[in-house]
């Protein structure tokens, strides 16, 4: 497989072993220098943009992990830099999945999104350059998802989770995981005193 399109064509229709392959080579095409420049970042944030609706084709939890862990892969290099929030609903839908190891991806890539999210509050003094939205829009963005998570988390409380003291120590759940993404939102928000905390 020399193109990343071919490593999801792979994944999405080879046999468990091809598929699995596929999945952990999608790595070092990313990041090899063999690769033509534009045209594979557009191949791959085509692959960003379409995964909702592929995902929601796969039927065999094998090809799900995959999948899934592939599009963490090239997650960043997705194209929607004034739409960071464009994935949220589908990787909501991933934290709650039985399987660690999509949980894990979906908590990779919301996380992924905080900081650009969060530079405002961050860096008060500096305005980015890279990213495409304004202060008040990520402010939106951040109480939307920080609600999210807090509803989630009441859906998937339940009592033995209160003798643990520390996220860590949490057994691998989907409370787990959107307790991680919590966390994460919480500790680059410190510096300001929102009103949605």
């Amino acid at each position: 497989m020399d193109t990343i399109k071919e490593c999801f064509d792979t994944i999405l229709c080879g046999d468990k072993e091809t598929s699995r392959l596929a999945a952990r080579g999608v790595r070092k095409l990313v990041y090899s220098s063999s690769a033509s420049g534009k045209e594979k970042y557009e191949e791959i944030a085509a692959l960003v943009r379409t995964a909702p609706e592929n995902y929601a084709q796969i039927s065999e939890d094998w090809r799900q992990e995959n999948f899934v862990m592939a599009t963490s892969v090239i997650y960043f290099l997705h194209d929607r830099e004034n739409q960071p929030d464009f994935l949220f609903p589908w990787l909501f839908q991933l934290l709650q999945h039985s399987n660690g190891y999509i949980r894990h991806a979906a908590v990779k890539m919301i996380c992924h999104e905080i900081g650009p999210l969060t530079y405002h509050i961050r860096f008060p003094h500096e305005k980015s350059n890279w990213h495409k939205f304004s202060p008040e829009q990520a402010n939106r963005i951040l109480y939307s998802l920080s609600a999210s998570l807090n509803g989630l988390l009441s859906v998937l409380w339940q009592p033995k989770y209160k003798r643990y003291k520390y996220i860590d120590s949490l057994p691998p759940s989907p409370y787990k995981s959107v307790q991680m993404v919590l966390a994460e939102l919480e500790d680059s928000c410190q510096e300001q005193n929102l009103n949605w905390k």
